[in-house]
This record gives C-alpha cells, structure tokens and sequence, in this order.
C-alpha cells in the first residue's frame, strides 16, 4: 500500500511521458521526482534530508544523477528503520561525513542505537562508510558477494571518492570490511519488527539484496528495481539472469511499499516499468540486431527515445545497448 508523501509514475503509450500523481498526501512535506536540482539540503552533507515513508520507516532519497561534488555521492537511497530495541541502516553511505550526517538525522527521531548497517550491495555509494558505523558499534552486513566485490575495488572507491568529495571525503581514511557476511538471507529482530534481508538472485551487481519489513508491508529493494531514473548495466550486469530473479522479488514484493535503490518510494507496477520492462525491451530490442547481422554501432545507435524523460538517459542509454550488445552475442 502507498503511504505518506510519496508520489508513483506512470508510462503512457506513445512517447515517454511521466505523469506525477501525489498518492495518499497524509502529513510531512511531498517529495517531488527529484529534477536534479544542485542540493535539496544545503546545510547539510546530504543531498535531501530523510523522509518518513511509513511508520518506523524513512529514506533519505539520493540524486537521481550520477556522482558529483555538489550532491556529495549521495545519489543513492539512505534507508532506516526504528525497531523498540535496534536501528537498521540501509546503506552505509559513500563517506564517513555522508553517513555521521544521516546519524544525526536518525537520532532526532529516536534514542534507539543503530545495531545493523545493510549494505545493499558493494558499490562505493552503498559501502565506503562502512568504517563509520563499525565506529558506532553496528554490525554492517552484506553479501558474501557484495562483501569480496567492495573488498576487491577499496583502493580505488578510495581514490574515487577523495578525487570527487574532494574535502568532503575527510574522514573516510579507508575501506573498512564489513563486519558480518550471508548467502541465502537472515532475519533480524529489531524488537517489535523484523527485518528479513534476503538475496533473491542474480540482479543489478553483485550481491544484490533487498530487506522486507512484514509488520510494515515495505521492501527497501536496494538495486533490484530502479524508479525515475534510467539504471546503468554494467560490465558485470547479466540482464538475463535479473530477469530471471526480478519474478522471485516481485512476488514478495507485491501490494507492499517499495523504496527503490535509486527514486522515491512507490509500488511494483511502476519499479517493474523502470526495471524489468526496460530490461526486456532492451534483450528484445538487440536480440533483433543480432539476428539481423548488425553491429556494436547499430546498438549504440538503438532509438530509445521514449525513454528520453528519465533521469540519467543521456548518459546511460547508448552505453546500456552496448554492454548488452557485447553480452548478448554471446547467448547466440
């Protein structure tokens, strides 16, 4: 069900048309489809400032822009959730002030301490803070897979991360590991609410996960379903097998609130429109060059206007046709 502020989008035929509608305005301020402005907090490190979803749950909802100086690499959903007994983050952030930021937000909201930091998977943005938590006392999970692929790139997001933050990466001196690694899923007792952290398979990178809240009917999906914004595939994304998890995500996340990894909160129909039909069409779409003899040019080349709305189109569509070009030749 959706709750509070949140708005949904919808796709209509013809043309990439995005109609904002706000769903159930109850209290708090309406979070529009971000429109990339420079900052949304600009006394604060974060990008926008956390925003209650629904009882016990808030997203601080990042850029929907690829990394700059001005949104501080939060471009991502920072994501809490207030049990009677522990705190769970969803996301450790991309630096040690970007993550002490959203601590100072989640202590105005509750005395509770924060003992779980999930990490959606291990990308800069979702992990490099993981020594600031470690710091606090929480536990900072992940999947082995995430866990192995953070671990193997640190120095790098370390770079990264000082060469865009610039004085703002002061204080992220390294990439810690994580504390705790899981295959399958774990459940966590936060004291009157459960968190299940769950791996359904094979999605956006590795070690994708995603964490259900029952008692509340959310799903913080992480990047198993994008909304507002076009999601990159990258070398190491295998689009056939997101596809082939998305049914096992969507069957539990069905009827429930989902805060994507990247927009704000909404419900299966539309993150399936951003996700897995946008996957398809684009298999459908170069499955067709391939068949025809063409090439890695006609792939760049793909008209996928009707996605020309959506933030990030400009530097992701050509790109994404390419890597699933380059992918898909292979499947044939």
């Amino acid at each position: 069900m959706l709750t509070e502020w949140m708005r949904e989008t919808r796709h209509v035929a013809g043309g990439a048309v995005l109609a904002l509608a706000t769903v159930g305005l109850t209290s708090g301020p309406a979070l529009a489809e971000d429109d990339n402005p420079e900052d949304k907090a600009p006394d604060s490190i974060l990008y926008d400032m956390p925003q209650k979803v629904t009882d016990d749950v808030w997203s601080a909802i990042g850029a929907t822009q690829p990394y700059t100086y001005e949104n501080s690499l939060h471009n991502n959903n920072l994501s809490f959730v207030i049990g009677e007994d522990a705190v769970l983050v969803m996301n450790a952030g991309a630096s040690y002030q970007l993550a002490e930021a959203l601590h100072e937000e989640i202590k105005k909201q509750t005395d509770v301490p924060v003992k779980y930091v999930v990490n959606e998977n291990g990308q800069l943005h979702s992990a490099m803070a993981t020594g600031y938590w470690i710091d606090q006392g929480a536990e900072v999970i992940a999947h082995v897979d995430a866990a192995e692929y953070y671990d193997d790139h640190a120095a790098e997001y370390l770079d990264q991360l000082k060469d865009i933050a610039e004085e703002k990466a002061e204080g992220t001196d390294e990439a810690v590991p994580v504390s705790r690694t899981f295959d399958d899923r774990i459940e966590l007792d936060l004291g009157g609410l459960t968190a299940e952290v769950v791996y359904f398979g094979e999605a956006h990178s590795p070690g994708d996960i995603s964490v259900v809240i029952p008692e509340r009917d959310v799903v913080i999906a992480g990047d198993m379903a994008f909304n507002v914004r076009m999601l990159p595939i990258f070398e190491y994304t295998d689009t056939a097998a997101w596809l082939e998890t998305w049914p096992k995500f969507a069957e539990v996340a069905e009827g429930k609130t989902i805060i994507p990894g990247h927009g704000g909160p909404t419900d299966l129909e539309t993150v399936e429109h951003y996700t897995a039909d946008y996957l398809e069409f684009l298999r459908t779409e170069i499955g067709k060059i391939i068949d025809e003899g063409g090439t890695l040019q006609d792939a760049y080349e793909l008209d996928q206007s009707q996605f020309s709305d959506w933030h990030t189109y400009d530097e992701l569509a050509a790109r994404n046709a390419g890597r699933v070009f380059e992918k898909m030749e292979f499947e044939f």
